[in-house]
């Protein structure tokens, strides 16, 4: 199989981003030889997705740490709510990942697998506001979790608080404390990540904002402080802005790296790599640092000393479901519930289903819409469905989902089945959806809907068109853009659904979806 993006150069360097995927807020930890990488995964789910590397270059998407969240509201999709910014650590022979919750609190789970069933979540400190969240365990057996706060929820940022919890690393056992003031030199100071070397505690935290931002260090010879800070690495003369949060790691020779993210619209976070070395105690992050040692990031680098060569890993984006379980690229946009779909015979169905309850049912509102990261920046996804059993007043198709989704379906309306067009729009009383009629599907059961990323003058351009034989194809006109969401970038989505309370029954059998790179 191609892969769609290719950061491994194959002649002993690399290029930035290692994934051109939607990993926000990536932490990273090596357990003897291996890279285990985790990120937010917000109200999609499976959530707190488990990446694995040899190299720190080619990842492998393995497993989920969480198979829903635990809070019946999330049932209906809790847009940029949900499974925020984790720190994944390895400790007494465990695996732990501790995130935020903004409107429930600070979570850990753990296990001694990480490519197995992860033990149910727990609820470490309750509270609004409360994200972030790093644990270190101190030589002494102290242990504590630094982390940073939401203005939405508890009104204000730009600072970092610290509580102490239980050697076991399962409840505060502390107040919650305010650890640093960034309000005047680091604003928006978030995202910290723990670590200890020659006698210092340092914290690692962007700050300025993740579009514009910098990656700030703090360094102390007490956990409480009072901290120094340095500037460590800014967007510099590049074209990767930010640079944002992510995590500090070595590998088996010695080196050191950061990995961490770049905020790209509508493609979401995704996660580059740098180089990092020691000067004075203080980390020197990327290449070609200026006077104050502050670096900037590289696009192009030779690989990290990892030991011996691997093999090239990459994301996967097309399925022909033919294996016993959903492949693990699939989200869906709120908690799944077994009846959502069923997998046989080579093909996913998906049940025409109402999960939201409400009369005028809509997509950004209804949970069982199966999604997966965009993974390349010009691609091609097309999907074939059978629409024989669709119901009246039910429809399946494919979406891209963002800030504002539009989607292309099969609708059964009065006895037939119609081709259709789809674009969300704002209401007071939420997201609400036009439908534009494009024709009745005659001759085949079949349909193919096919998305297209296209560039045009440097930039993105998107097509959408579709087809009931697979061979002839016709365009949609429509000024429909993908666009992010709080934190999330688009991705596309398989769906069926009905239109109104009453669930009849029907289904669509998606055969396939195949998603191929186009000239980037």
């Amino acid at each position: 199989m191609d892969r769609l993006w290719k950061a491994d150069l194959k002649n002993g360097t690399f290029q930035n981003p290692i994934l051109f995927a939607d990993y926000s807020d990536p932490d990273v930890i090596r357990v003897r030889d291996t890279f285990y990488m985790t990120a937010s995964s917000f109200n999609y789910v499976p959530g707190l997705p488990i990446l694995t590397s040899k190299d720190l270059v080619n990842w492998k998407l393995v497993n989920y740490a969480i198979e829903k969240i635990d809070y019946d509201n999330y049932d209906v999709p809790q847009h940029a709510k949900g499974v925020w910014a984790p720190a994944i650590r390895y400790h007494g022979g465990e695996f732990y990942i501790y995130y935020g919750m903004p409107d429930e609190g600070i979570f850990m789970v753990k296990t001694k697998d990480p490519l197995g069933k992860w033990d149910k979540p727990v609820l470490v400190l309750e509270g609004k506001g409360l994200i972030d969240p790093c644990p270190f365990w101190d030589e002494n057996g102290s242990a504590y979790i630094i982390h940073g706060y939401a203005k939405s929820r508890i009104g204000f940022k730009s600072y970092l608080g610290i509580f102490s919890m239980s050697p076991e690393g399962d409840k505060a056992v502390g107040d919650d404390k305010l650890l640093y003031n960034g309000v005047v030199t680091q604003p928006t100071i978030e995202g910290p990540k723990v670590y200890k070397r020659n006698g210092y505690y340092y914290i690692f935290a962007p700050a300025g904002g993740v579009k514009t931002g910098w990656q700030t260090v703090l360094r102390s010879k007490s956990i409480y402080g009072p901290y120094e800070e340095k500037i460590v690495m800014h967007q510099g003369s590049t074209d990767v802005n930010g640079p944002h949060q992510g995590g500090l790691v070595d590998t088996v020779s010695g080196q050191e790296w950061f990995l961490h993210f770049q905020d790209r619209g509508l493609y979401g976070r995704i996660v580059h790599l740098q180089p990092l070395v020691w000067k004075e105690d203080w980390p020197v992050i990327g290449i070609n640092p200026d006077e104050n040692d502050c670096g900037e990031p590289c696009i192009v680098y030779p690989k990290p000393d990892a030991g011996a060569a691997r093999e090239v890993c990459y994301l996967e984006a097309s399925d022909d479901f033919e294996g016993e379980k959903l492949n693990l690229m699939w989200q869906w946009l709120g908690n799944p519930k077994k009846e959502f779909y069923k997998l046989e015979e080579g093909k996913l169905r998906l049940f025409c289903l109402n999960p939201s309850g409400r009369k005028e049912a809509v997509l950004w509102e209804n949970a069982n819409v199966l999604t997966q990261k965009l993974i390349c920046p010009y691609f091609e996804a097309i999907c074939c469905f059978e629409t024989t059993h669709l119901q009246e007043n039910e429809q399946a198709g494919m979406v891209m989902m963002g800030g504002h989704y539009a989607y292309l379906s099969v609708r059964r309306k009065d006895g037939r089945n119609t081709f259709v067009y789809g674009q969300s729009y704002d209401t007071a009383e939420g997201m609400r959806e036009n439908v534009e009629i494009l024709g009745i599907l005659m001759e085949s059961s079949k349909a193919y809907v096919r998305f297209r990323m296209e560039r045009k003058d440097d930039l993105p351009q998107f097509f959408m068109d579709y087809s009931d034989d697979g061979i002839h194809f016709t365009n949609v006109k429509t000024d429909f853009m993908p666009s992010d969401h709080t934190w999330v970038g688009a991705k596309v989505g398989l769906f069926a659904n009905v239109l109104e309370e009453n669930e009849k029954g029907g289904f669509a059998d998606f055969d396939f979806i195949h998603v191929t790179a186009r000239e980037d």
